[in-house]
């Protein structure tokens, strides 16, 4: 056995270690540093129209989990039906976005939100009050390539986008 190069691996080690310890970093500290999501994300809560929604129930068919309770009642005087109870439980929910794509009448959107950690299950309930389009709570353009057109372009790793809390 030769022992003349004895510890080159060490140095090579080291001189690497040494190397990344001057690079800037280019992790982001999530609490403080966000970055721009993709204006197609599928987000973990779905945003309803209620003014589009026509009470079909095509999205609780499609979904695969069975994610999605509507009742509906009919309205005789617009011979249409009113949506009385329309709530989505995104603890079964697999954002497969299969809802948003079968929806005829386009009341369905997914969200930016994926920060929707809750410590009871029952909060993971969405009612239709709670999943109507805000200003905080905008709508992705997933599926929809018009909207998607609208929305800001996603930055890369390196442009962080700060959010003061």
């Amino acid at each position: 056995m030769k022992f003349e190069r004895y510890g080159i691996g060490i140095a090579k080690g080291m001189t690497v270690t040494i190397k990344h310890l001057f690079r800037p970093s280019t992790v982001s500290q999530y609490p403080e540093q966000r970055l721009n999501t993709s204006r197609r994300i599928r987000g973990n809560e779905l945003i309803w129209s209620e003014e589009k929604c026509t009470g079909c129930g095509t999205c609780a068919k499609t979904c695969p989990q069975g994610a999605i309770e509507i009742v509906t009642s009919t309205n005789l005087v617009e011979n249409k039906y009113r949506v009385e109870k329309y709530e989505v439980d995104t603890g079964y929910c697999i954002q497969c976005a299969l809802c948003v794509e079968a929806c005829p009448f386009q009341a369905l959107f997914l969200s930016y939100q994926y920060e929707c950690a809750t410590y009871r299950r029952d909060e993971l309930i969405q009612g239709k009050e709670a999943m109507l389009e805000t200003p905080e709570r905008p709508v992705s353009g997933y599926f929809y390539p018009e909207r998607a057109a609208k929305l800001p372009k996603q930055t890369l790793l390196i442009e962080k986008v700060v959010e003061k809390r």
